[in-house]
């Protein structure tokens, strides 16, 4: 199938290969998963506490759940219609010529403006399918991020509380790795469905990749902001019953609104962090691709597309490499952010260095031999604004770190 879209073998297995690494990132979640639930969980108190936590904040995901999925159902019959409305795109027309008539290249812009209505219909049906599959793909995978990652935050709360008796080191990197968990799942999930999406719809892939940035916005909003009311209302109530009216002291246990803020910290800052930052990934993937099939209408340049996406797996290897440099001291104390950062700049610099080398290979070197010739301004200048990107994210984590740490005065 990536044949017809005129893509070189190397291209064809780099695509293969970035679906790959999508998959090793989402392996890599399931090993960190099944590490962190063998570690100790405690003591009796300290899991009967837990346990709590546990049950309130399963019972909210139900809940959550159930609220959503009407919802969920009704925009993606919505979506499928919307194709009817907003008619597919001239690229939509092609791709249909060359998947189902089997048009070949110099024939398929005649083909595609001389399609007849039933064959216009039946290319809308298809478009309306997909558009509905991407929504659902979205909202599934963004709700699979929120989700578990909650349900990982809360399997390592007690872990690390257990491991705070023991070393700072243990507790550092259990809780680490819980986190990674989220993100290794948002990076397989995110590049896992924006790759298959392509590989399926080629040049009519804008038509689908709406329904997939709105199927992950749609669903982190609502967990997002859902859960923040439901952290608010429980804070608020657990500090005046328990502190004003019953003087009952805070973080008590014995007080359930306590539990419920809890839960709330969980929901809140767990699963509405997790698929907002999922969605913060997939539209940016989304928006990256839209403008790279763009640019190959315009150029015939299929890198436009293709480096983006190397760049993307190449994200997921260095992450995973980076989460094993994060080492906190031996002692009972330490400072986590400066393991943590310590892990992220090792895992940007591995990046940059590897963007620049698939940019010179596959931009560079590839590209002086392709018939279109190089890309427009020389292949260093994509690479360098990635990087740049990189520096980027590098100087904003520090400025934050300076204004909010309590280390600085």
């Amino acid at each position: 199938m990536l044949g017809m879209y005129g893509l070189s073998s190397f291209e064809q297995v780099a695509i293969w290969s970035v679906l790959a690494v999508a998959i090793l990132g989402l392996l890599y979640a399931v090993f960190l998963r099944s590490q962190i639930l063998k570690e100790d969980k405690g003591t009796k108190s300290m899991q009967e506490v837990w346990e709590a936590i546990r049950d309130g904040a399963d019972a909210y995901l139900k809940k959550q759940l159930k609220s959503i999925l009407p919802l969920i159902v009704i925009l993606t019959i919505a979506l499928f219609a919307s194709v009817f409305i907003v008619k597919p795109t001239p690229e939509a027309s092609e791709w249909y010529c060359m998947v189902v008539k089997s048009a070949t290249t110099e024939n398929v812009k005649q083909c595609a403006e001389s399609l007849t209505s039933q064959e216009q219909q039946q290319l809308s049906i298809i478009i309306g399918v997909g558009r509905a599959f991407a929504f659902v793909l979205g909202a599934t995978f963004s709700l699979l991020v929120g989700q578990i990652g909650m349900r990982m935050a809360v399997q390592a709360n007690v872990r690390v509380a257990s491991a705070s008796r023991r070393s700072f080191d243990d507790s550092l990197r259990i809780a680490y790795r819980a986190g990674t968990i989220t993100g290794m799942l948002t990076d397989g999930l995110g590049l896992l469905g924006g790759t298959v999406i392509f590989i399926l719809f080629g040049i009519a892939a804008p038509d689908a990749l709406l329904g997939f940035g709105f199927g992950g916005t749609l669903l982190a909003l609502f967990m997002r902001v859902g859960g923040g009311i439901f952290t608010k209302a429980a804070d608020v109530g657990a500090d005046l019953v328990g502190k004003v009216e019953a003087g009952i002291p805070e973080d008590d246990p014995r007080n359930p609104a306590v539990v419920a803020d809890l839960v709330g910290d969980n929901v809140g800052d767990c699963a509405g962090m997790a698929a907002d930052i999922f969605e913060s990934y997939e539209v940016t993937m989304v928006s990256g691709l839209i403008l790279g099939l763009a640019l190959w209408n315009l150029t015939g340049h299929l890198e436009w597309i293709i480096y983006p996406l190397i760049v993307r797996g190449i994200g997921v290897l260095s992450s995973i490499i980076g989460t094993y440099l994060v080492r906190g001291s031996p002692g009972k104390k330490g400072d986590a952010m400066r393991a943590i950062f310590r892990g992220f700049l090792s895992s940007a610099a591995i990046s940059v260095v590897l963007f620049g080398i698939a940019g010179f290979i596959y931009l560079g070197v590839m590209g002086e031999k392709s018939p279109l010739g190089p890309l427009p301004g020389g292949w260093w200048r994509t690479p360098l604004a990635v990087a740049v990107g990189v520096l980027l994210a590098i100087v904003i984590d520090r400025i934050t770190e300076y204004f909010t740490s309590t280390h600085n005065t």
